[in-house]
């Protein structure tokens, strides 16, 4: 038994559905073994994509295979091409091509409909 008490966890949510129409940005990924660096520029970008006007959140998961994904869900086109220009966002693209994906795929998608659901 640790010494050290334990973080607490935040409680694990999906995104809440929005009222549409928005657009979801749909990033798959499968990593390469060298990694370094990768930690700290996804918590970066995480931070940045925060500022965006028009970002709703964001989802993440990873399989035990190895293949990520991360949905990014923003209110409008415009929210979206502010995000794809950002220099920061795309010096971390360039260097994801260079050092940590094996592939990817990008869909970008205009959400028609949307609903959920929460126990109670």
């Amino acid at each position: 038994m640790s010494d050290h008490p334990e973080a607490p966890v935040a409680p694990v949510a999906p995104v809440e559905a929005y009222e549409p129409p928005y657009y979801v940005a749909v990033f798959t990924t499968v990593r390469t073994q060298d990694q370094s660096g990768y930690s700290e520029t996804n918590a970066r970008m995480e931070d940045l994509v925060k500022d965006v006007p028009g970002f709703l959140g964001m989802d993440h998961a990873q399989t035990p295979g190895g293949l990520g994904i991360t949905v990014g869900y923003f209110r409008d086109a415009d929210a979206l091409a502010d995000w794809r220009s950002n220099a920061e966002h795309r010096a971390a693209q360039k260097r994801g091509r260079a050092e940590w994906y094996q592939s990817y795929t990008l869909h970008v998608a205009k959400v028609e409909r949307s609903h959920g659901f929460t126990r109670g």
